[in-house]
């Protein structure tokens, strides 16, 4: 008997629909992410990319059905839960005008570390992240690339289980985004979940084993990649994703 791997992520039969809109955003989804995967979501813009992984962080709670992360049920501030995660959203989530490591502190404290783990997790993230030279100037005056390390290093100052990742090379040069793709290779070789989303397809083609596409809020296509390609008879997840969204504009 096959031995089914322990799951990062189990989402049965869920629903969710914003109070204030009569369409519903999703109905009886059903997802399940194994632990250690390099994990890719994909869809055009308002597909429910982000609505999904809001419901996944607890930022949203579902209507209907029920998501757990390692085991654990997701949304009503549950803060073992939340410990079990980073987020790395594509708007920047610190403060412009304090340094890398002041920002560090404040959201090592806030994820729960003490003085030692934080100051021994900031040396080391700055030093993985280049931005050692930077680590006590605002950031407010760091270029683009640099304010996404700072945002990467915040996501995983608690040294998360599971990583989210909300288009995390957005506007960056090509020598960052080697360096925040290898980052994440390594941060996965040794336990980390991740679960990606980007619209840089030949990036997420690099860094993802496994991959879901949805659409109005309904998953049309998910496994392996090179699985799926094959299934769809396409050679990259670009042409993938062009068949089975189409070439229409999206707001």
């Amino acid at each position: 008997m096959a031995v089914t791997p322990s799951l990062a992520i189990s989402i049965e039969q869920m629903g969710f629909k914003y109070p204030d809109n009569t369409t519903v955003s999703f109905a009886d989804l059903n997802l399940q992410v194994a632990t250690g995967t390099r994990f890719g979501l994909f869809g055009p813009n308002g597909a429910g990319k982000t609505t999904l992984m809001n419901l996944m962080t607890g930022v949203l709670s579902a209507d209907e059905g029920s998501i757990k992360l390692l085991g654990q049920e997701t949304g009503n501030q549950n803060k073992e839960v939340n410990r079990l995660f980073g987020f790395v959203p594509q708007d920047f989530s610190f403060y412009q005008e304090l340094s890398p490591a002041e920002n560090l502190e404040f959201f090592g404290a806030w994820a729960g570390l003490n003085k030692i783990q934080i100051a021994n997790r900031t040396d080391e993230l700055l030093h993985i992240l280049g931005l050692e030279d930077v680590r006590d100037k605002p950031v407010e005056k760091f270029s683009g690339g640099m304010k996404r390390r700072v945002n990467l290093a915040i996501g995983v100052i608690h040294n998360p289980q599971i990583l989210f990742l909300d288009e995390p090379t957005v506007g960056v040069d090509v020598q960052t985004r080697t360096a925040i793709i290898s980052y994440l290779r390594t941060l996965n070789d040794n336990g980390t979940t991740l679960i990606y989303t980007s619209h840089q397809l030949n990036e997420a083609e690099d860094l993802c084993e496994q991959i879901a596409m949805i659409d109005e809020g309904k998953i049309i296509t998910q496994g392996a990649i090179g699985d799926v390609l094959k299934e769809h008879k396409h050679e990259s997840l670009e042409e993938l994703f062009i068949n089975l969204t189409g070439k229409a504009y999206r707001n």
